[in-house]
């Protein structure tokens, strides 16, 4: 077992202004610092003094409360045990003579000074105040009656007596009565609390002055609770202050503090003479850590790695976490590039020696990419973006390996300067167009839809397409803009179409990071005024890699709005099987990688695309096959059973001032031919707006 040593990283030794910055005391009357202290303690003494009052006085009600509930509840089992005809005085007749008696000689019961009854309906049909009988019903129910029979729970309320004839304090109970089972009536109990009040009201007072003296000592030491506090503060300033400038996983120096040292050790590069050299070091496979340990798996060893790099550096480098599996550490005081070389070679032997989790043995290789200044560049932004591309380079070189930045990729970072550059652009002026490739069932060929692809408008004109600018507006977190974007222009277009075309909208997993897909969908929606069924959301299984519940959790949602999800791509990935039955996808979107290699020798496509069109059927959900090209493809696919097509061999991406007129060609495909006769009687028809075109 691999054991680990947590370093405790260091804190700023002085925590203090400089003179020049600290404020000037305030100049105050002691008298009034006294005056106000004695003001704030008499004003907390004061509201303690009256808190306890109102706790005290509820305390008591809800006892004297609780005692009526009982006195209603015995009531009830007397009135039960002794009235035989209660179902029948519910129902609005008249008493018995005994029943009648037992009421006059009992009007008064102990604390009881009237009770009535009620129908289970909360009307009143008897009271007895005082041995006074009276029979009637009155023409309103009585709220209170009617809650205690629905809720089959006894009521109470403290009154005061504000009319003569009633006591200073009394309560008003209400309880059901069932017999054999069934509602029968709701007997109300009117109860003198008053000496029961003043009883325990005056024990509760008798002790309220030494709760409140206990309570009051507290304030007679203040000193030592100002020093906690003040110390607290100052401890949670101190852990503020570190977690502005260190990654809270690993204790690593973070991007901002990563570029204040750098930029820093760049200002003085010139008077040492010497050079630093910038590695970025990328985990390769860090997911699969993750799905398959799960998070402390993953978190295990990024402490691990950052505990690794440690110790192989030296005084005065830098180690800094930027986030996920990336790290870089600044290397300083070097005279050469092969010292650089050395030290990377040094680094990647340290980070990947297996580790061992939880009995499970942890084997990750790395991927280095560096930079050197002043060779590579002298600000912080270019050499990080320098050891980037390296980065870039080692990972398309197959990972596990090491490259520096040359002048050959200063190309690349020149172009994706001003690739980044123009998506802002085009994000600030909205400069995004929509193109929209149709979809068509395999049998008949009719057209069902389009999908919505968009383009960026560069500012020479030409368009530029998604998968050149989607990775950079996603690593610059702007692709939720063009999301929201893409949504209502999809949206808007695909509500002027004839029901029931549908229109399918990609999102990025990036989209899901803010949580605000559903938010942006039902404006959409709602804006648009589009039905949900006619919306597809197309997404891919890198959405769904590591199980995340918010990301499940927002796709029933949006499901539940009626909107169609579906698996796009599918057949790409290493676990796209799993998802199947973890979510209930409306279709699957073969990917137009099986068409392309349809004809090629040695290669059995057509069996797979098969395979997975069987799948679907006995999943019930209907199958897409992507780019299809050529008439062979669209044979087979017929054959095959497959549900709906789409390729350039039934329709490229076209913009929105070209759909009414594919629309209008799929209508007029689907018309049965006239015959010879028809066509001269009737003559040429016109199409009018109100025709339906599919």
């Amino acid at each position: 077992m691999l054991k680990l040593f947590a370093r405790t990283a260091s804190l700023p030794k002085s925590l203090l202004l400089p003179a020049a910055t600290k404020k000037p005391a305030t100049d105050q009357s002691p008298r009034l610092s006294t005056i106000r202290d004695l003001s704030i303690v008499g004003l907390i003494l004061g509201g303690l003094v009256v808190g306890a009052w109102l706790t005290t006085k509820a305390a008591v009600e809800y006892v004297l409360s609780q005692n009526a509930r009982l006195v209603t509840l015995d009531l009830v089992r007397y009135v039960k045990d002794n009235i035989p005809d209660l179902d029948q005085i519910a129902a609005g007749q008249l008493p018995s003579g005994t029943s009648l008696g037992i009421f006059q000689l009992n009007g008064t019961s102990g604390q009881v000074f009237r009770y009535a009854i009620f129908s289970p309906e909360g009307h009143l049909k008897l009271i007895a105040d005082r041995g006074q009988v009276t029979i009637g019903a009155l023409p309103e129910a009585n709220v209170d009656a009617a809650r205690a029979m629905t809720t089959d729970a006894t009521i109470a309320y403290a009154k005061e007596g504000n009319y003569a004839g009633l006591p200073p304090f009394y309560v008003e109970s209400y309880a059901p009565v069932i017999l054999d089972g069934r509602p029968t009536a709701v007997i109300a109990a009117y109860i003198d609390e008053t000496t029961q009040r003043a009883t325990i009201t005056y024990a509760a007072m008798v002790t309220l002055p030494v709760v409140c003296s206990i309570t009051g000592l507290a304030f007679m030491i203040p000193a030592i609770a100002w020093y906690r506090r003040t110390k607290e503060k100052r401890q949670a300033d101190e852990r503020i202050r570190f977690l502005a400038h260190h990654d809270m996983l690993t204790g690593l120096a973070n991007r901002a503090q990563l570029v204040e040292k750098l930029e820093s050790a760049l200002a003085v590069l010139p008077l040492r003479k010497d050079k630093l050299a910038i590695h970025f070091v990328d985990l390769d496979k860090f997911k699969e850590v993750n799905d398959f340990l799960g998070h402390d798996g993953g978190d295990f060893l990024l402490r691990t790695v950052a505990e690794r790099m440690r110790g192989v550096v030296r005084t005065g480098d830098i180690v800094a976490r930027l986030g996920g599996d990336e790290f870089v550490v600044v290397q300083t005081g070097i005279r050469e590039r092969t010292q650089a070389e050395d030290f990377a070679q040094r680094l990647a032997a340290a980070v990947v020696v297996p580790i061992t989790f939880k009995e499970q043995e942890i084997i990750t290789t790395v991927s280095i990419g560096g930079a050197l200044a002043p060779d590579d560049g002298t600000e912080s932004g270019r050499l990080l973006k320098s050891a980037d591309l390296a980065l870039y380079r080692s990972k398309a070189d197959g990972r596990n390996c090491i490259r520096f930045f040359e002048p050959a990729m200063d190309g690349a970072l020149q172009a994706r300067m001003t690739l980044e550059k123009t998506v802002r652009n085009a994000i600030q002026h909205k400069r995004f167009v929509l193109h929209y490739q149709p979809l068509f069932e395999v049998s008949g060929e009719n057209l069902i839809g389009f999908e919505a692809l968009v383009r960026m408008v560069a500012e020479d004109g030409t368009l530029i397409s998604p998968a050149a600018f989607i990775p950079v507006a996603e690593e610059l977190r702007l692709i939720e803009r063009i999301g929201a974007w893409v949504l209502h222009e999809a949206c808007r277009t695909a509500v002027q179409w004839p029901e029931p075309l549908t229109i399918a909208v990609n999102l990025s997993p990036a989209q899901f990071e803010s949580g605000n897909v559903c938010v942006n969908v039902r404006d959409a929606l709602a804006e648009s005024g589009l039905a949900p069924g006619r919306l597809e959301l197309e997404i891919t299984e890198t959405l769904l890699l590591g199980s995340d519940r918010a990301v499940m959790a927002e796709l029933q949602a949006l499901k539940a709005m009626g909107v169609k999800i579906v698996m796009d791509d599918f057949g790409t990935g290493y676990s796209s099987l799993s998802y199947l039955w973890r979510f209930p996808f409306d279709k699957i979107k073969i990917d137009r990688s099986f068409m392309q290699a349809f004809d090629a020798p040695g290669r059995d496509a057509e069996t797979v695309v098969k395979t997975i069109i069987r799948l679907g059927r006995e999943l019930n959900m209907r199958v897409t096959v992507e780019g299809v090209e050529t008439s062979k493809q669209a044979a087979f696919l017929n054959s095959a059973d497959a549900d709906q097509v789409q390729g350039f061999f039934f329709g490229r991406p076209m913009p929105e001032s070209e759909i009414g007129a594919e629309i209008l060609k799929n209508f007029r495909k689907s018309l049965p031919a006239p015959s010879a006769s028809a066509s001269r009687a009737s003559g040429p028809r016109t199409l009018k707006s109100g025709d339906r075109l599919a």
